[in-house]
């Protein structure tokens, strides 16, 4: 049996692979672990708005409150705002019931420790020892934990972000799309809040409707929005909001890397960008090497993941990375990937250069980058498979050091992803379709 902890957190298929019981067993054995077994700890939990994050949230707090735990219950929230809250209510822990950009019928387990960071493998090695545990404390009578609601969580939230990143955007004509995710109220009462001219799409939860053909990975709605309402920029959350995928306003897409680009010269000039650079991953474009490059700033690469980002940061004390899909951390503002405030930080950019979004977003020229999902029924041991490595040899020798080829599993899918970087496209469709099949054929 492989680890139960991925690279961002449990996830599976709510009610079969992440059942309840598995939710009461992880909200015990993380109780216990994260707080060191000390009676009356304290666990913020926030959840998004998948139909079964109640269900898992009812086991998990019952797991919690099992083991004399007191959960702080925040409801619908970004993920950023659970690790915020963690801090800012004095908690032992967080825990956020979220899969992210992932199908609705995914849903996940993510503990933050008390200063709002995720785990280290280490602890959630510990707590995935301690699951099947008999013997964890089981208190009675006026020893069981007790589950408080914190109503006001969501404008402790704003208010953070408002006083840290507050700027007058009156007159600004903002299309925003809330995926039927975490943020469908928080985001576009904070924006009106600072006087955006505002456009909601898709902020009509249903419990089923989270990402389906709208977000981050979907934003074509969004492009024709703006293109449509004449809008400056347009904004697009996954389903917990720890991403954001921009629009311009011809509506064009400004990603990740790109934004990671505006932000950071941005930073530079106020003093603000700690360290020589940028932490990214290698599916980053190398346009965004070559552009922090041209301004004396380096690209630092990690594995994909942002926890590895964010391992990286901490480790050069730099401040600033994410990846091409929109994860952007900023440890100035929050100590994860936070949506929202990435979106007003941008603004901020936005507002202060009065220039339109394309024009910043040019500081970045993208090179041709040809991204293909393999689906796979297993993943392991695709590194020692003689004919995928022959493969990728092949790829690299075709693009004769003009490029890259990386091939990885997903952290969080039955999928290997495929990354063909180059100067020509046709190149690179024949290079992905090669990959896929090989791929396909030794791992179907």
């Amino acid at each position: 049996m492989g680890r139960l902890f991925g690279t961002d957190g449990v996830r599976g298929v709510a009610n079969a692979d992440l059942t309840p019981e598995l939710a009461f067993a992880l909200g015990r054995a993380g109780a216990y672990v994260l707080t060191d077994g000390r009676d009356r700890s304290r666990l913020v939990v926030g959840r998004d708005t998948r139909r079964s994050g109640e269900m898992l949230e009812a086991a998990l707090t019952a797991g919690i409150l099992s083991v004399g735990g007191e959960v702080l219950n925040v409801g619908v929230l970004p993920t950023p705002a659970i690790a915020y809250l963690t801090r800012a209510l004095g908690a032992d822990a967080g825990v956020v019931i979220s899969a992210s950009h992932n199908p609705v019928e995914d849903n996940g387990i993510k503990f933050f420790s008390a200063e709002g960071y995720k785990l280290p493998d280490a602890v959630e090695d510990r707590i995935e020892a301690l699951l099947g545990e008999a013997n964890l404390p089981r208190p009675t009578g006026a020893g069981v934990g007790i589950r408080r609601s914190v109503a006001e969580a969501g404008e402790v939230y704003l208010k953070h972000l408002d006083a840290e990143l507050g700027t007058d955007l009156s007159g600004l004509k903002i299309v925003v799309d809330v995926a039927h995710g975490a943020a469908y109220q928080v985001a576009p009462k904070l924006l009106r809040r600072l006087g955006a001219e505002l456009t909601v799409l898709n902020n009509a939860p249903t419990g089923v409707n989270i990402n389906v053909n709208c977000g981050s990975t979907h934003p074509e709605g969004l492009k024709e929005a703006v293109r449509q309402v004449e809008a400056a920029v347009g904004l697009a959350f996954d389903g917990d909001a720890d991403r954001l995928i921009a629009v311009d306003e011809r509506g064009e897409v400004v990603d990740g890397d790109q934004i990671m680009a505006i932000l950071a010269l941005a930073q530079r000039e106020k003093g603000r960008l700690k360290g020589e650079g940028v932490v990214a991953t290698s599916m980053s474009n190398l346009g965004l090497e070559l552009a922090l490059k041209k301004h004396g700033l380096r690209l630092v690469r990690t594995q994909v993941g942002d926890r590895y980002v964010l391992e990286e940061l901490l480790r050069r004390g730099w401040n600033l990375g994410g990846e091409q899909s929109g994860h952007i951390i900023n440890l100035n503002h929050n100590t994860t990937g936070d949506g929202l405030s990435t979106a007003l930080q941008l603004l901020g950019v936005l507002v202060e250069k009065k220039v339109p979004l394309s024009e910043l977003a040019a500081v970045m020229p993208r090179l041709p980058q040809l991204l293909v999902n393999v689906t796979v029924s297993r993943k392991d041991g695709w590194r020692e498979n003689p004919g995928i490595a022959a493969a990728i040899r092949e790829a690299e020798e075709c693009l004769a050091g003009r490029g890259r080829v990386v091939v990885r599993p997903s952290g969080t899918e039955p999928l290997m992803r495929i990354m063909v970087e180059g100067e020509d496209a046709g190149l690179l469709r024949r290079l992905c379709d090669d990959l896929a099949a090989v791929i396909t054929r030794e791992l179907a």
